[in-house]
């Protein structure tokens, strides 16, 4: 199930009142943007003074967390890791409440964190923002929330979380919205290592870095669509599948790229690993594949 659009709300639909515990530059945005939508919010932040500017902006800002709670059914969680979130609930009463947790962290502690509130009589939401907080209340900025847990939660209270960004509610394992969170992160920061490399070699010529940038953003997006074939190589579990440059291929390529960093005078630590566990492969007699059966050598469930 997914939901990228909010619905348009009538003039006599009435507004979720919230809590918002977390007032960092992210719970900030949040709140603003519940607020200008005529959202009564209620807010806390262990730091209070942080709390008080949104005060002016029509928040109420409570004196402790188990306040914060108290004051309302829907409350979201946005603060620095799970151990804070932890901390910030400890005592307060959560019998009956909708908790929807937005603070980053891993699918174990949503998982955890959905038995622990769950096991205190409250309905649990875990989440994954794919937004910085510039993006929050901007709908053409493309940023979303992934969440999961409870179908129910969401379903009630869908149109009230999709004010600050779309919604994308993937399954009712709490650990989900992490997972896929952390999925994109973690190719995003693929693509931010190559980005990195490739400045770099051309850092010490006379190539001017504005120059260079449409060339790379071109190739990059260029590129985007071997997802969708790699994805379709892991379904059919074929990965020989319409492949184009072979890993044979690519593992002899690889030995252009590791000598043109050695000329440019540029480390190569970030292609080395990616390029090691392609001649693994390789060496295992898969070289007619793409670089899709990489995936194999990084599970390690049967090790």
């Amino acid at each position: 199930m997914t939901d990228n659009a909010v619905a348009p709300r009538t003039p006599l639909t009435p507004l979720t009142p919230l809590t918002l515990l977390g007032t960092g530059a992210m719970g900030t945005a949040l709140a603003r943007v519940w607020l200008a939508a005529g959202h009564a919010v209620t807010v806390w932040n262990r730091t209070a003074a942080r709390a008080e500017p949104l005060a002016a902006e029509g928040a109420t800002v409570a004196a402790s967390a188990a306040d914060a709670v108290a004051a309302n059914r829907l409350v979201i969680v946005c603060l620095l890791d799970d151990v804070s979130v932890g901390e910030a609930l400890d005592g307060a009463d959560l019998a009956g409440r909708d908790l929807v947790n937005l603070t980053t962290g891993t699918p174990a502690e949503g998982r955890a964190r959905a038995a622990w509130a769950e096991a205190r009589g409250a309905r649990f939401l875990d989440a994954g923002i794919m937004a910085v907080p510039p993006m929050i209340g901007a709908p053409d900025s493309g940023g979303y929330v992934f969440y999961s847990g409870s179908p129910e939660l969401f379903e009630e209270h869908r149109d009230t979380l999709g004010v600050p960004a779309g919604t994308r509610f993937v399954g009712a394992d709490p650990g989900f919205a992490a997972l896929h969170d952390v999925a994109l992160l973690s190719a995003m920061s693929g693509m931010f290592a190559g980005i990195t490399h490739a400045f770099a070699l051309i850092r010490p010529e006379n190539i001017a870095p504005k120059d260079f940038a449409p060339l790379l953003a071109d190739w990059l997006t260029a590129m985007a669509p071997a997802v969708h074939q790699s994805a379709d190589r892991l379904q059919s579990g074929d990965y020989t599948r319409d492949v184009v440059s072979n890993l044979a291929m690519q593992v002899a390529g690889n030995a252009t790229l590791l000598r043109t960093a050695e000329e440019q005078r540029v480390s190569p630590e970030l292609l080395t690993p990616y390029a090691e566990l392609m001649e693994r492969r390789l060496a295992q007699g898969h070289g007619d594949e793409d670089g899709t059966g990489m995936v194999e050598l990084l599970d390690l469930r049967g090790r």
